[in-house]
């Protein structure tokens, strides 16, 4: 017992280190938030596309929306088809191999990923949106983005909700990798500091413990956010 707290005070309280583990939760929690901000937007933006070449009616096909198609299934064939790890690499030591921004290479990253798993999320949640609406809002002299922007996204957003919950909590689990690129996340201070105090036990099952408990919570808090959704539907 007296070997643990030694090596909880080690890891933790001496030097002040536990100021270090918060500094590296909230670079964790920066990535997450900038990464999910901008996967969505990928999302939005590639699951329109290839809802609209889908929507397109035989014989009236554009050949500019099937050229953006054909990129957006070449994107998300690549991301969805190749590890997060590697992609980080490349993001880190090939193309930005001369950036500093380090948080900002990691929010691309991660953004750029979730973006391929997102916009097939979203594409499902407009699809599930009865075709009716969208006619009768073109009826009315809406054009096509006002109805989409409008209509059709925000009750797809709803659908999707948990769906992209899932994502923000994997999003936050997954920064984790971004230690291969040197960004100082939680995990990063973690390995810091086992390289310092020579134990592993203490550091690396604390932030176990830290990733488990935020998970926890924003599960909870996405909960609290369903649940306060499906009562404003039935008003």
């Amino acid at each position: 017992m007296s070997g643990l707290v030694e090596q909880f005070y080690q890891s933790f309280i001496e030097a002040d280190r536990w100021k270090r583990y918060l500094e590296g939760l909230g670079v964790s929690f920066t990535v997450t938030l900038g990464a999910l901000a901008l996967g969505i937007i990928l999302g939005i933006l590639v699951a329109i596309i290839r809802t609209l070449h889908d929507q397109q009616r035989a014989g009236q096909e554009k050949a500019g929306l099937g050229f953006l198609n054909k990129i957006c299934e070449i994107y998300i064939t690549i991301i969805r088809g190749t590890p997060m790890m590697v992609q980080l690499l490349i993001m880190g030591f090939v193309i930005f191999s001369a950036s500093r921004n380090l948080v900002g290479v990691a929010i691309l990253s991660l953004g750029i990923n979730s973006g391929a798993y997102t916009a097939e999320t979203i594409r499902s949640g407009i699809m599930s949106i009865d075709p009716g609406q969208m006619e009768a809002g073109r009826s009315l002299g809406m054009t096509y983005a006002t109805v989409m922007k409008d209509i059709i996204i925000p009750q797809a957003i709803k659908n999707i909700l948990p769906a992209l919950g899932n994502e923000l909590i994997t999003l936050f689990k997954d920064t984790s990798l971004v230690t291969v690129i040197g960004l100082t996340d939680l995990t990063k201070v973690a390995i810091q500091i086992q390289a310092k105090t020579y134990q592993a036990f203490m550091p690396f099952i604390g932030i176990a413990i830290m990733y488990l408990v935020v998970v926890l919570i924003l599960t909870k808090l996405l909960g609290i956010l369903e649940r306060r959704m499906r009562r404003s539907e039935r008003r």
